[in-house]
């Protein structure tokens, strides 16, 4: 078996180290023309792909291997043809000029190999999805009714594929290419040179003596190092393994300690300045800087991590967690003389802010971070300095990584293109607009739902992508602006993860708690409700994402605030005192729901009814503690 790996592992070190090579060059030197650049970054990740993920993994006869042989020729062809070829793809006209039988060729080796790749990695459902798209472009025009579409031909279906920007290598793949890449390695260097075990340890460390101290460290730990990942489920992965033990250990149930876990790291994909894959496309798409993005994006992740955190002190209150000694196996060293370990993340930070393209900023990054674990050989008797060895070992990763990111990015292209050509998004637009007679609140529910829907069947960038080209013409066609309706669609895909019945981050957090899953999953989507509020606030009031006056942005944020801290109460159970009825639970969601429907009259009623909930509960609260304290001392006399 041994004699097997081995050559597979050293293959893997050389595409890995060939595919850094190429990478560092466009970025430090000259970038190359994007009809070969993006080709290029493509084909290294598959691959790599098929390298990581061959064949004989799955099926144990000999002849299988075949297949594989087969893919790395045409991989082989696909450096060959595109590299003898820039010339000419370069300074044809599109559509015009001629398609030879070696452009057919290419193109079906391309989207052949693509097609595999993306069974392998991500299985049958992406798979279907995307040959849905293309049965569609083949076959529309037998389809009656309003999505008729007239098809196509070898030559057409060529041209849209590879010859331009509108197929597999469009802006997806070429943002893959260009910045994506770049912010994974800075991810999982920062990480192996010991700035992920920093933020975790500050999270612990500000959160371990309070009440639901573990839950709180999970909250802080996974929003700290969502900002740098950007993974909901290498989140829970990095951060459950230690704050879901103590978590239990200290009252929680299985369920919902898994659930805090795995809500929290979902919301790292929302939390700036790195957020998800999908942002740093929604940027390219939009034709804005990134920066504005992750600024736009502050406020609505700043109330979904207040809401997880009130939630998890309001659960530690009802069921009296806070009264139990709390986090006894903590043994963090001392956070300040680890600060320097930041100063990365401040450097792209700041690059971005400043307008720096991304690529330059991740390039930044990454130096920076070889340099500070540099200086960590020297400082601290050398506890936070990564060895050749281990960041060798990161870098492999990290073009693990970026593999299995270029290959949906890639073949979502395949839909986005006969989306375009075809004309879907239009029609389908018209449909939905029929079906809600021009209601945005509609439009706004089936494109929730759709996006939902696909998050469950796709990874988070290509469900971002496909939304993309599906309902946000729609949206934006009834009067949203297109920051909003991306963020829409970009905030319920993520959603997805922790929505049952499929939930990856919610069912690998139960696999670390050892809890029901099912169970798991809907607790997390309990918690979670916060988050499918906070996209409709955003479309009808955009002031969350610091779009308008500064008077119009405080005074949304606060409402916002106040709705979600109300929210909270209501989800937990506790609002000064554990919640016995269940009316009580439901006025404290009803007026919250008032709260964060952006309607002035239903603001002003929530805020009434808010202030009238905290009188009542904080004078239940009082008359509690008094009958208490009289029994207390007759009994005591």
């Amino acid at each position: 078996m041994k004699d097997k790996i081995a050559p597979r592992a050293i293959a893997s070190i050389i595409v890995s180290i060939i595919w850094l090579l190429f990478q560092l060059y466009i970025a430090v030197f000259v970038p190359f023309h994007p009809i070969l650049q993006s080709p290029l970054h493509l084909l290294f990740a598959l691959t790599l792909v098929f390298i990581n993920n061959p064949i004989d993994k799955s099926c144990s006869k000999k002849w299988v291997k075949l297949i594989d042989i087969t893919v790395y020729i045409g991989i082989i062809y696909g450096f060959y043809y595109f590299i003898s070829q820039t010339y000419r793809l370069q300074t044809r006209v599109p559509y015009i000029s001629e398609i030879t039988p070696t452009d057919i060729i290419a193109m079906l080796v391309v989207v052949a190999i693509l097609l595999e790749a993306v069974r392998r990695v991500f299985g049958i459902v992406l798979l279907s999805f995307i040959s849905v798209f293309i049965v569609y472009a083949w076959f529309g025009k037998y389809i009656p009714g309003l999505l008729s579409y007239k098809g196509t031909n070898l030559n057409q279906f060529t041209e849209l594929m590879i010859m331009g920007p509108d197929g597999i290598f469009g802006a997806p793949l070429a943002t893959t290419a260009n910045s994506i890449f770049y912010f994974i390695i800075f991810g999982v260097l920062f990480s192996v040179c010991g700035g992920g075990g920093l933020l975790i340890d500050v999270g612990m460390k500000f959160s371990g003596k309070t009440s639901g101290g573990p839950a709180k460290a999970a909250v802080i730990s996974s929003a700290l190092l969502g900002m740098v990942s950007g993974s909901a489920v290498a989140n829970v992965s990095t951060t459950g393994v230690m704050t879901i033990p103590m978590m239990k250990k200290v009252g929680y149930k299985p369920e919902q300690a898994a659930a805090i876990e795995a809500v929290a790291s979902t919301g790292g994909q929302i939390m700036p300045p790195i957020m998800g894959i999908g942002a740093f496309i929604m940027a390219e798409m939009l034709g804005i800087k990134y920066g504005k993005i992750a600024m736009s994006a502050l406020i609505p992740a700043s109330a979904y991590f207040i809401s997880i955190f009130l939630l998890v002190d309001f659960i530690a209150r009802k069921q009296k967690i806070s009264e139990q000694e709390v986090m006894t196996d903590f043994n963090i060293e001392p956070i300040i003389p680890r600060l320097y370990l930041l100063i990365p993340v401040c450097i792209l930070v700041g690059y971005i802010l400043k307008g720096a393209s991304l690529m330059r900023a991740g390039m930044a990054g990454i130096v920076s971070v070889l340099v500070i674990n540099f200086i960590s050989k020297f400082v601290s008797d050398g506890k936070n300095y990564a060895s050749v060895n281990e960041i060798g070992k990161a870098l492999i990763q990290g073009t693990k990584q970026a593999s299995e990111i270029a290959i949906p990015t890639a073949a979502c292209g395949i839909i986005i293109g006969i989306v375009i050509q075809s004309g879907f998004a239009t029609k389908l637009s018209s449909v939905i607009a029929k079906i809600g007679s021009g209601s945005l609140a509609t439009a706004l529910i089936i494109a929730a739902t759709g996006c939902i829907l696909l998050g469950m069947a796709l990874p988070t960038v290509a469900a971002y992508l496909v939304s993309n080209v599906l309902f946000v013409p729609v949206i934006i066609k009834l009067g949203v602006d297109p920051l909003p309706a991306n963020m829409f669609v970009f905030y319920f895909g993520i959603i997805a993860q922790i929505t049952p019945p499929v939930c990856v981050a919610s069912f690998t957090a139960a696999g670390i708690a050892g809890a029901d899953s099912w169970k798991t999953g809907w607790t997390a989507f309990n918690y979670a409700i916060v988050a499918f509020l906070i996209p409709f606030v955003f479309v009808y009031n955009p002031g969350i994402l610091l779009i308008g006056t500064v008077t119009e942005i405080i005074k949304s944020t606060l409402i916002l605030i106040f709705g979600t801290y109300i929210l909270a109460g209501g989800v937990a159970g506790y609002f000064f005192i554990p919640l016995e009825r269940i009316w009580e639970r439901t006025a404290l969601i009803g007026t919250a729901i008032l709260l964060i429907i952006p309607e002035t009259i239903t603001s002003i009623i929530g805020i009434v009814l808010g202030i009238v909930l905290i009188l009542f509960f904080n004078t239940k609260k009082r008359k509690s503690k008094s009958t208490h304290g009289r029994a207390y001392n007759e009994a005591a006399q």
